[in-house]
C-alpha cells in the first residue's frame, strides 16, 4: 500500500514538472516572440515568385506550389518561407492551409505585368513599410548616411523594441539593400528615400521596348540636364572609376570626398562625376554633355585611364578650363606632361594626410585662375594647334 502512494506521488510530480516547464518554455517563446520575419524580405519572394511562375498569379494548392518549388511542404525551411511570406503580406494562407495566394500588394510585388515604379512601391510597402521595427529605422534615418549597426540597435530599443535587436537591424539592412534604397554614393552607404529610388530606377526597367527606351531616355535625359543644370557653377569630376571595392574606386572617393569637392564647392561649384549625375538617359552621353558644358573640369589622371585621357582631349578642343591632377609616380603622356598638374603623394597614408590642405588650396587657386578669365585655357591644341578648337555653349 505503502509503495502504491510513493509511486502516486512520484508520477504527481513529474505531472507538475512537466506543466511547469511547458508554461516556462510558452513563456520563453512569448518573450523572444519575433515582431518582423525571420527571413528577409528577398527569401521570402521567392514563394511570391513562385505563384506566379506556377499559377499565373491566382490561388494554388500549397501542395502543387512545393513541388514547383523542388520543396518538402512540410519541411521546417518551408515552414519559415511561407510564415514569414504571411508576416510580410506577399500571402495570405498560414502553413496548415490548404490553398497559397497572392495578396493584393504581393501580386504588384511579383508580376512582371506591373511597371517597373508600382512594383518598386509594393515592395517597400511589403518589406520596410508593413514592418514596425523597419519602417521606425527608415522614417528616423531616411535621406541620410547609414549609422553604424550600434546606432541602428540603439534607435530600435527607443522605439519599443526589446528582443532579436541584432537579427532585426540584419534584416532591415538586407531589405533596404535588396530594394535599393540602400546604395553607396562616393564611398558612403546612404539610405534614400523610397522616391528617390524610384526616380533613380535603371531606364531599362522603365520600359519593355528597350531600343525605344534608351533612345527616349537619352535625348528626355540630356534635354532635362541642360534645363536644370547651371553649367558655368558645375565642376565635373573626370576620374578612373573603377568596380566597386576596386582600388580604383576607392581612390577616387577618396580623392572626390576629401580633395576636390572641400576644395571646389567652397567657391560655389557643385561637384559632380559620373556615377553621381542622378538623371535618366544612358551614362555615356551625360558624361560627354557634362564634359563639353560644365564651367570647370577636374581630370584626375591617375592610372593612366583610356576613358579619362578620352574626355580630357574633349575638353581640350573646346578650350574650356580644366585642372589636371595625378599621383605621384604615375608617368604622363608627352602631351600632357609639360602643362601644369597637381601631384599627390599617396604612397602611405603617412605622406597623404599632411598635404591634403596644401593640395585643396592647390585646386582652389588654379579654379580661380582657370575660370577667372575669358582667354581660351591653356592646353596642347590651343598651345600648338589654336585653329583646331571648336566652341561649345554653355547652356
Amino acid at each position: 500500500m505503502a509503495k502504491k502512494k510513493t509511486k502516486k506521488k512520484v508520477a504527481k510530480k513529474k505531472t507538475e514538472k512537466k506543466a511547469t516547464d511547458a508554461k516556462a518554455s510558452a513563456g520563453s517563446r512569448s518573450r523572444t516572440r519575433r515582431s518582423f520575419p525571420s527571413l528577409t524580405f528577398e527569401e521570402s519572394l521567392v514563394l511570391g515568385k513562385g505563384i506566379q511562375d506556377c499559377a499565373a498569379g491566382e490561388k494554388v494548392r500549397k501542395l502543387t506550389l512545393f513541388e514547383h518549388l523542388g520543396k518538402s511542404p512540410d519541411s521546417s525551411a518551408s515552414r519559415d518561407l511561407i510564415t514569414a511570406s504571411n508576416q510580410y503580406g506577399l500571402t495570405s494562407g498560414g502553413y496548415q492551409a490548404e490553398y497559397l495566394e497572392l495578396t493584393e500588394l504581393g501580386y504588384k510585388a511579383t508580376s512582371d505585368e506591373v511597371g517597373a515604379k508600382d512594383r518598386l512601391r509594393a515592395r517597400f510597402e511589403l518589406a520596410i513599410s508593413g514592418v514596425a521595427p523597419f519602417k521606425a529605422l527608415y522614417d528616423k534615418f531616411s535621406g541620410n548616411k547609414l549609422p553604424s549597426k550600434s546606432v541602428l540597435a540603439d534607435a530600435l530599443r527607443e522605439s519599443g523594441e526589446t528582443e532579436r535587436i541584432d537579427e532585426c537591424v540584419d534584416a532591415f539592412i538586407g531589405n533596404a539593400k535588396f530594394l535599393g534604397i540602400l546604395t553607396q554614393i562616393a564611398g558612403a552607404e546612404r539610405l534614400l528615400s523610397i522616391d528617390h529610388a524610384i526616380e533613380e530606377l535603371p531606364a531599362i526597367e522603365l520600359l519593355n521596348d528597350v531600343a525605344a527606351q534608351r533612345k527616349a531616355m537619352d535625348h528626355a535625359g540630356s534635354k532635362e540636364i541642360a534645363k536644370s543644370t547651371d553649367w558655368s557653377k558645375t565642376c565635373f569630376v573626370v576620374t578612373p572609376i573603377g568596380e566597386d571595392g576596386s582600388e580604383e574606386r576607392q581612390h577616387a572617393d577618396l580623392i572626390f570626398n576629401h580633395l576636390i569637392e572641400p576644395a571646389i564647392a567652397k567657391l560655389g561649384f557643385q561637384v559632380i562625376r559620373a556615377d553621381k549625375i542622378a538623371k535618366p538617359g544612358m551614362i555615356t552621353s551625360q558624361v560627354i554633355e557634362y564634359v563639353l558644358r560644365s564651367g570647370l573640369v577636374v581630370a584626375d589622371l591617375s592610372y593612366s585611364n583610356p576613358n579619362v585621357f578620352y574626355e580630357l582631349s574633349l575638353r581640350h578642343v573646346i578650350a574650356r578650363p580644366c585642372i589636371q591632377i595625378v599621383r605621384k609616380g604615375d608617368k604622363l603622356p608627352f602631351d600632357t606632361k609639360d602643362f601644369r598638374t597637381i601631384e599627390m603623394n599617396m604612397s602611405s597614408i603617412y605622406t597623404l594626410v599632411p598635404q591634403i590642405e596644401v593640395v585643396q588650396s592647390e585646386l582652389a587657386n588654379q579654379a580661380r585662375s582657370a575660370t577667372g578669365t575669358d582667354e581660351p585655357a591653356k592646353n596642347p591644341i590651343t598651345t600648338f594647334f589654336p585653329g583646331l578648337t571648336v566652341s561649345f555653349p554653355e547652356g
